[in-house]
């Protein structure tokens, strides 16, 4: 399993855990400021609740003795707490060095536990914003954010804290962050975009092509070529994952039906006339044109594209323009704001 994948699992994991514990006075643990460490992944959350239940991990659990306590305590108040890893136990953890963190622990009510929990499973960009003290969160969930559940505490607050989320949303990145307001509190915010990860159905050149252009953009990839397994794999998508379908057997239609009434971003190689008959198949076996209209085939987008390469960034390409909501026309012919 790739580093990408083991992260958009987790996440994932995270997210049917909050759901599962939404409704047991849920705390939740977040990095508010830091130093030393080295290099470490953003989006770090600990959940808890009074009873002892945990989920999410600091740290790799280097910071466990300061953490775990608070989780459960902060079901019930918002809190800070201090906490110091020393060099050996930063090391075992697998951290690059010793540091120290302050922690922020605060509740999280059971709405946005289950709106923040049902977006981390579905593999979609995912918020959590709260004060620096921890007295108010809000979650916001979608492909641009729109959805909002909770409050800061008042209208301006909650406007500065979407207005902050849908624009790190534009770095396509996983982030923590303070915000400042220079009209209220300083604002933490967690933010999580899970990133593609490619499943690649048949073989060839093209694929090849494809498997190092996801790896060029850090997105994680895998072949498949038997059937059973494809739907499988299909049909425990998230938003974050694509299929690219290269095989044109109408075997794996099966495979384009599960994705059709699922999720994720549904691709299909193939000529004008493959295209044709694999439609008709589809709409003979039951899907509605609503389900067909997910279905990108030919994928890619119309650059030219000629050699194998060049084909492999015309999907890519495309699976960028779906995530982000765009067309995938020419920037200048484009009245929207530019890069996201």
């Amino acid at each position: 399993m790739t580093q990408t994948t083991d992260s958009n699992t987790r996440l994932r994991e995270l997210g049917t855990a909050l759901r599962r514990m939404a409704g047991d006075g849920l705390g939740v643990v977040r990095v508010l400021d830091r130093h030393g460490f080295g290099t470490v992944e953003s989006g770090q959350l600990l959940a808890g609740t009074a009873s002892g239940a945990l989920a999410g991990v600091l740290y790799r659990g280097a910071l466990d003795d300061a953490a775990v306590p608070l989780a459960a305590a902060s079901a019930a108040t918002a809190q800070t707490r201090k906490a110091h890893v020393a060099e050996p136990a930063a090391l075992a953890a697998g951290l690059a060095c010793s540091g120290g963190a302050t922690l922020l622990g605060h509740p999280l009510p059971a709405a946005l536990a289950d709106a923040l929990g049902r977006s981390l499973e579905r593999g979609a960009p995912s918020a959590l914003v709260s004060t620096a003290d921890g007295a108010g969160a809000l979650v916001l969930t979608g492909p641009e954010l729109a959805d909002v559940v909770g409050t800061l505490g008042s209208a301006g607050l909650d406007e500065v804290a979407t207005g902050a989320a849908r624009q790190l949303l534009r770095r396509g990145a996983t982030v923590t962050e303070r915000v400042p307001n220079e009209a209220g509190p300083e604002l933490l915010l967690d933010l999580w975009v899970p990133v593609p990860s490619v499943l690649i159905v048949g073989s060839g050149a093209i694929g090849a092509a494809l498997e190092a252009q996801a790896a060029l953009l850090g997105w994680s990839s895998r072949y498949e070529s038997e059937l059973d397994a494809t739907v499988a794999a299909v049909a425990a998508f998230s938003d974050a994952d694509v299929l690219v379908l290269l095989d044109h057997a109408p075997s794996f239609d099966a495979a384009l039906i599960e994705g059709l009434r699922g999720r994720g971003f549904i691709g299909a190689l193939g000529s004008r006339h493959t295209q044709s008959a694999r439609r008709e198949r589809l709409l003979a076996a039951g899907l509605t044109a609503d389900e067909m209209a997910r279905l990108y085939g030919p994928v890619g987008l119309d650059l030219g594209a000629r050699t194998p390469a060049e084909t492999a960034v015309s999907i890519v390409a495309q699976v960028i323009a779906a995530r982000a909501g765009r067309a995938g026309t020419a920037l200048a012919a484009a009245e929207g704001r530019i890069g996201g």
